[in-house]
């Protein structure tokens, strides 16, 4: 039998969680500083913003995200930029989910021949260094006549992220219990409706956390980007580069441009953050 607790063990349980807690908020404001500071500076003034010692107390103005957003005479606004990025990653999302589930369930739930050669290939794909592949994807894109298009950064961004999402996706399939299914099979559904209404909804935390790293990537991505579009199917992160420019960094300008940018992709993961976090722990504990 164990030992019963006594008062000091208590206070040193006590102590000792009241340590790791703070340390916890601590690290926490450590990495969210750097984004508080960047949505701050966005309320700034250029002058203020670009100053040899930060300031901390400053007369905020909406100015710089007004300009964001609707853009200055000459330079255009973010809105249409974000309006590529938000169809581009959701589309590339939507596309990659469902060519990544059925691919992972044959290969969790009714295993195919040689499917480790199956997964390895997948995951090979990811090897191989994106600008060694530019030239050719310029010339077919060329020659298809969808360079500048959304369409091509879809198909692009689904080729990029199915990869990560069939193992992710096999991943979670594999927690799956074949004894559900077999049952289900035993009651006359087919594989559609087992999908529908027995396997997603199991799965549901870890399709959201796939989804939602396929959006972030998508979203975040910047070469494939800035080498194949240029007006139609320009992204957010092209925007953003616009404000670097030889004769000084637009500070105020940049900060507010990337709070803006960043907010859709907060919102989401704010949003399926209760699946996310099941998701991502899924198969850590057996």
């Amino acid at each position: 039998m164990k030992a019963p607790l006594t008062f000091a063990d208590s206070r040193t349980r006590v102590g000792t969680r009241l340590v790791l807690g703070l340390l916890t908020w601590f690290i926490v404001l450590v990495f969210f500083f750097p984004v508080l500071w960047m949505a701050l500076t966005g309320f700034k003034t250029e002058p203020t913003a670009n100053t040899p010692t930060p300031k901390f107390v400053f007369s905020p103005t909406l100015f710089e995200y007004q300009s964001v957003w609707w853009g200055t005479p000459g330079t255009a606004g973010l809105r249409g930029f974000l309006e590529h990025s938000i169809v581009i990653s959701i589309g590339s999302t939507i596309v990659v989910i469902a060519l990544a589930l059925p691919c992972a369930y044959a290969l969790a739930i009714r295993p195919v021949r040689k499917w480790r050669d199956v997964l390895f290939f997948f995951i090979s794909t990811k090897m191989l260094p994106i600008v060694g592949a530019i030239i050719p994807l310029f010339i077919i894109a060329r020659d298809l006549n969808i360079l500048d298009t959304q369409r091509l950064l879809i198909v692009l961004y689904t080729a990029m992220n199915l990869p990560i999402a069939v193992w992710m996706l096999r991943s979670f399939l594999l927690e799956v219990p074949i004894s559900v299914i077999e049952a289900a099979q035993v009651d006359g559904a087919k594989l559609p409706r087992q999908l529908r209404s027995l396997v997603i909804p199991l799965i549901m935390p870890g399709l959201a956390a796939a989804a939602l790293l396929c959006f972030i990537f998508s979203w975040n991505e910047f070469f494939l980007a800035v080498n194949l579009t240029t007006t139609n199917g320009a992204t957010v992160p092209i925007y953003l580069v616009g404000f670097v420019a030889p004769e000084g960094q637009f500070l105020a300008h940049l900060c507010a441009a990337a709070t803006v940018a960043c907010l859709p992709v907060l919102i989401a993961g704010w949003a399926a953050q209760d699946k996310l976090v099941r998701g991502l722990s899924m198969g850590a504990v057996k």
